[in-house]
């Protein structure tokens, strides 16, 4: 039986994804280059900072050390972060009628940094208190790698079978179903083709109680 659902950030808690274009947009004009985010966003969404310079570089061939690119990175989403940071369109009103039927987390790869503004904004830790785990809790073992839930199921005290992550990468849906857990993704940044590997699909938080109550049943007698 259901009892726990951990939620990604970026996408699934945090409106943040025109932050990232207009920050990674930028980033790599500096390097001469035209982001094209139609290919990259689905690859580097989900994973650490670093990750996703590693991926431009080999994408676009340039050089660096992928730490100091990817605290430029930071810095410069950063500024969209503290401007324009909402909820994502549902998120609240889903909050409101799980919390405290289920427990509830957060397991996230979002920088430190970033984090901190979402809760300075969003006020995070008052509705999660410290049940914000990030992958620096799991030796930054980002994405598709199931770490950071496990380690949230674990801190948790809920078994990964009786656990519902919500998502919205590809990446995010790998370590969920690689972590033993129910996922359901909502395509609020990748298209639904891209979520396949996710037990549920939907394109709205709407969708989501009647799909855990759906569920419930039958996952609990897998």
């Amino acid at each position: 039986m259901f009892d726990t659902i951990i939620f990604d950030a970026d996408g699934i808690v945090l409106d943040s994804e025109q932050a990232w274009i207009k920050g990674t947009t930028e980033f790599l004009k500096r390097k001469g280059f035209i982001y094209d985010k139609e290919r990259l966003m689905p690859l580097m969404i989900g994973g650490s900072v670093e990750d996703g310079v590693r991926i431009m570089q080999k994408e676009y061939g340039f050089n660096g050390n992928a730490a100091e690119l990817a605290r430029e990175r930071v810095d410069l989403v950063k500024k969209y972060y503290e401007a324009e940071l909402e909820f994502i369109k549902g998120f609240e009103e889903f909050y409101s009628k799980v919390h405290g039927k289920y427990k509830t987390c957060i397991a996230t790869s979002l920088d430190s940094e970033l984090l901190k503004i979402a809760d300075e904004k969003l006020g995070l830790k008052k509705l999660f208190g410290n049940k914000i785990f990030t992958i620096a809790d799991v030796g930054f073992a980002s994405k598709p790698k199931p770490d950071v839930f496990l380690y949230a199921a674990k801190k948790m005290n809920s078994k990964p079978e009786n656990c519902i992550v919500i998502e919205d990468s590809p990446r995010g849906v790998e370590a969920a179903k690689r972590a033993g857990m129910f996922c359901v993704a909502l395509t609020t940044t990748n298209k639904k083709e891209l979520l396949a590997r996710a037990d549920v699909v939907v394109n709205s938080y709407q969708r989501v109680p009647e799909v855990i109550s759906e569920n419930s049943g039958k996952h609990s007698n897998a």
